[in-house]
């Protein structure tokens, strides 16, 4: 993460035509179709996700399957979506008096939207169950709780996280809805003001979902120091490394907002900017490793497994469910790279081009995408932990309940 960056101060055209609401709705709405693709991927392959959130399975196979039922929602958020747009279009032109006139129209979608996925529970047929799990576990992670592994925790984590990558999103719904209600002012489709309320509600907001997780690695470590402590378990340790990962996004947080909020009319001081790029360079790196080591389970950067005859290629392990071993290396790669998107600052002539309204919306889409990719591999992980040890294999376990006739998914490892 790099924190909120400045932007231009004239309403620019790429606001003109999608205002800051339409492009957070844009986000919100494409989190329900990754989501619908993960759970179809995985199906696929023999991971049965809804098994490891704690989620119920389908009474019989008429039922439609869980991906589809987010399919099915995803398409009615997208349908209204595009009707609020185009109505947004036709009454506008890009027109900068008249844009900022309709900024109600946005913000209704943007209700309807929340409203529908999270607060209010109608349209039965419109995966109800999936809706209701959602306010639920929105509920709990939201003061920083956590189930217990019986009840979903690991549903709770998998979205807990997803928040930390959606945590520029979140502030840019405040700052709609902030400059919307305040007296003066544009309005909710005017040129964002990443100030709006006070130079620290939007770094507090976007620092909001690594306090989730920091608060919910602390649980687990109490969890761990009252239980019977054993080789398996450990003292806990892992647990707090977890929670000095999620704390250090908020230097990041903290240095980007004194760079924004220097007084004066003068820059600001340069040991800001060089304590934030440290910051940033920290964050990334060590996130990069969690995701690998941690949250992934390859061994890239254990000198002594990698190694391991039984692996199926250098540095990753010995099962492997969700493609060959040319998909980890190109996944590694690019979660390194999209972990570093900051450094574009680095460069004077990129610089700039990272503080346009367009830009800043991008950099968002690509967080998105990262952790949807992310999202199948620690899934993946899960899937391969969760494995009874009774010398069965995940793959040898058959899911009648889940799986039409019994079909597994492909394994990208050597035979036995």
């Amino acid at each position: 993460m790099d924190g909120d960056p400045a932007v231009e101060p004239e309403l620019d055209s790429f606001s003109l035509t999608f205002p800051l609401p339409y492009r957070v709705a844009f986000i919100i709405v494409l989190a329900v179709w990754a989501w619908g693709i993960n759970l179809h991927y995985l199906y696929l392959i023999g991971i049965d996700v809804p098994s490891l959130i704690r989620y119920p399975g389908r009474p019989s196979p008429h039922h439609p399957t869980h991906h589809l039922s987010t399919y099915r929602l995803a398409t009615v958020l997208s349908s209204i979506y595009a009707f609020a747009l185009l109505v947004f279009w036709a009454f506008t032109h890009r027109n900068p008096e008249l844009v900022l006139a309709w900024d109600w129209l946005p913000l209704t979608y943007l209700a309807i939207l929340l409203g529908l996925l999270i607060f209010i529970p109608v349209f039965k047929n419109l995966s109800h169950g999936g809706r209701q799990r959602l306010r639920s576990t929105l509920k709990r992670i939201s003061v920083g709780g956590l189930a217990e592994a019986k009840d979903g925790k690991f549903g709770d984590i998998l979205l807990a996280d997803v928040l930390t990558s959606y945590a520029k999103v979140l502030a840019d719904l405040y700052v709609a809805l902030c400059m919307f209600f305040r007296s003066e002012g544009g309005g909710a489709t005017a040129r964002p003001d990443r100030g709006c309320g006070g130079a620290v509600v939007v770094p507090l907001v976007m620092a909001i979902p690594s306090l989730i997780r920091l608060r919910q690695c602390l649980i687990e470590y109490g969890r761990v120091r009252r239980g019977r402590i054993t080789e398996t378990t450990g003292w806990g340790g892992q647990h707090l490394a977890n929670a000095l990962k999620y704390a250090t996004a908020f230097p990041v947080i903290i240095f980007s907002a004194l760079q924004r909020n220097s007084t004066g009319g003068q820059p600001p001081p340069v040991h800001y900017y060089q304590a934030w790029i440290v910051a940033c360079a920290v964050n990334s790196l060590y996130s990069f490793y969690w995701d690998v080591a941690k949250d992934w389970d390859l061994t890239l950067f254990d000198g002594k497994a990698r190694n391991a005859p039984d692996l199926k290629a250098f540095g990753l392990r010995r099962r492997l469910h969700v493609g060959p071993p040319v998909l980890y290396y190109s996944v590694i790669a690019l979660d390194l790279l999209l972990r570093c998107t900051w450094s574009l600052k680095l460069s004077p002539h990129l610089g700039r081009i990272a503080d346009w309204e367009g830009s800043i919306f991008v950099i968002e889409l690509l967080e998105v995408f990262r952790r949807w990719i992310w999202i199948f591999f620690r899934v993946e992980t899960e899937w391969i932990r969760s494995a009874p040890t009774t010398g069965l294999e995940v793959d040898d376990i058959l899911l009648p309940d889940y799986h039409n006739h019994n079909i597994q998914g492909p394994r990208y490892e050597d035979s036995d």
